[in-house]
């Protein structure tokens, strides 16, 4: 069907703009999906543009969506981790380069979860996207002058809380690696020096686990944390966590966390861990799980 081959064709940035819109890689894809449906109802032949009507369409779905999810008071939003993409520490595969575009990484994520709905859209669109604000002013029902400053805003709370990690992937990767050596170990003072002093630790457990969803500050308070976490050494697979140096946790093979780090000057400047089993059940992790070699040495 030639309607579906087209869509096809712009699959993959409509499940990246809904991945940034929403943070939940299940909902992005019922985004996609309902734009499909939405493509299939309407008259096809009217659409000039189609990656741009599509792109719109999607924006719309998730604003919707993302409305939705604010009257839903028992998401714990400032401990929630946004959907990981998990892929081998070799590298990232070809099915994930569009969606891990623009360094999208979970930091990032997480601060877009505390934009309002409309401040999301316009930034994400507009900044990752290209989308002109007079289009994006229709989805927001807003002026364009308006919708640029609900994207301003938006920028300087991210360049503000999101600053970018270090750029040498390598340089990452050793950090990461003395970071886990030291807690291995139990040595404190190692631990100590690898984190930034104003580090943050993001742990969701979600609903089954509420008991280890926390956010802890501070270089030390993290380093007593990550030393009693050190006893799940050999269950740690070194993996990359949106295209950043992680790992899954995976004591006989069964996932039971995944941590994400951001290195900044040489340091880790936080931590984001998912361990919501649930969520964890829902991630596709076959990629990872084909390509998983060996703990840590």
């Amino acid at each position: 069907m030639e309607l579906a081959r087209r869509f096809e064709e712009h699959r993959g940035r409509l499940r990246a703009v809904a991945y940034r819109m929403l943070g939940s890689l299940s909902e992005a894809d019922d985004a996609v999906q309902e734009a499909w449906l939405r493509l299939a109802r309407a008259d096809a032949a009217e659409v000039v543009n189609l990656g741009g009507w599509l792109t719109t369409v999607v924006g719309r779905i998730c604003l919707n969506m993302l409305r939705s999810r604010a009257t839903r008071p028992e998401l714990p939003l400032d401990t929630h981790v946004p959907d990981p993409v998990v892929s081998p520490a070799s590298g990232v595969g070809p099915e994930d380069e569009a969606l891990l575009a623009d360094a999208v990484g979970l930091a990032l994520l997480v601060v877009l979860d505390t934009l309002g709905p409309a401040e999301r859209l316009a930034f994400v669109l507009h900044d990752m996207f290209a989308v002109a604000f007079d289009e994006i002013a229709l989805i927001v029902d807003r002026s364009p002058a308006a919708t640029r400053q609900l994207a301003s805003r938006a920028r300087r709370r991210v360049q503000d809380a999101a600053p970018p990690p270090d750029a040498d992937l390598a340089r990452q990767r050793a950090v990461v690696d003395a970071f886990y050596a030291a807690s291995r170990s139990g040595d404190f003072d190692a631990l100590v020096a690898v984190l930034d002093p104003d580090v943050v630790l993001r742990s969701d457990g979600g609903t089954a686990r509420p008991a280890i969803s926390m956010i802890i500050r501070g270089a030390t308070t993290v380093a007593g944390q990550a030393r009693i976490g050190g006893q799940l050494f050999p269950a740690i697979r070194p993996a990359l966590i949106n295209g950043t140096p992680g790992a899954v946790i995976a004591p006989r093979g069964e996932v039971i966390s995944i941590m994400s780090f951001v290195v900044r000057d040489g340091r880790i400047a936080e931590i984001n861990v998912l361990a919501d089993p649930h969520r964890l059940r829902a991630l596709d992790l076959a990629a990872w799980a084909r390509h998983d070699g060996v703990p840590w040495s």
